[in-house]
């Protein structure tokens, strides 16, 4: 999103060609059911509509400009668009049952891994995908936020760089799971990352990449 319209098949094709190791994507239902690949829960932010997209059906979201003439797009067309891994964000335990139903259709379980921030979603999506791999991410978290993420069967944490601290990745390390930063757009993050030992970040800028590779 630092260099194309927010959420976009334009966005993700250009993710794919910078050579990022996988695409992230947030996921909400549309009021007729489809997947549709936006951040927010509304269309005002990056589209030139208004209005929640549980109230809004496909047909509606796609007369919708969601920058430089991009369209909304649903989480199939992303799948078929690239073939990067992807990381999908689902916001509660409805947009995990729906993102299921693909995963089976399609055989994505070794290509998708799920996010959330709601810990009942994480442990919804493993339950209906075996063999799945579930992030549990976090902005704010207290002491407990490892064992979160080991009571619903997350293998990775994601946390919030700005108040990331050594002391719980190296407890998460020592009980297993996987630390990613989130969001490295900066040398300063980049550089604490590093720092932290962090198993990999997410950035809204693809040049970070080139930055990685010029300060190994």
């Amino acid at each position: 999103m630092g260099v194309e319209p927010e959420n976009t098949l334009r966005s993700f094709l250009r993710a794919e060609r910078a050579g990022m190791d996988a695409i992230e994507l947030d996921l909400h239902l549309s009021k007729d059911g489809a997947l549709v690949v936006m951040h927010d829960t509304a269309v005002d932010r990056t589209t030139d509509g208004s209005g929640q997209i549980a109230e809004l059906t496909l047909a509606e979201l796609k007369e919708l400009d969601a920058g430089g003439g991009e369209r909304v797009p649903v989480f199939e067309e992303v799948l078929d668009a690239v073939a990067s891994p992807i990381q999908a964000e689902i916001k509660d335990a409805a947009a995990a049952r729906a993102l299921a139903a693909v995963m089976h259709e399609r055989s994505l379980v070794e290509r998708v891994e799920v996010s959330s921030f709601h810990d009942e979603a994480v442990a919804e999506i493993a339950r209906l995908v075996p063999g799945v791999r579930t992030v549990l991410i976090a902005s704010r978290w207290g002491g407990d936020v490892v064992d979160r993420a080991k009571a619903v069967g997350a293998a990775t944490l994601a946390l919030n760089i700005r108040r990331l601290t050594l002391e719980v990745v190296e407890r998460a390390h020592a009980e297993g799971l996987r630390v990613l930063g989130w969001v490295v757009n900066t040398p300063d993050h980049l550089r604490l990352a590093r720092a932290f030992r962090l198993d990999g970040v997410t950035t809204d800028r693809p040049e970070i990449r080139e930055a990685t590779r010029a300060d190994a």
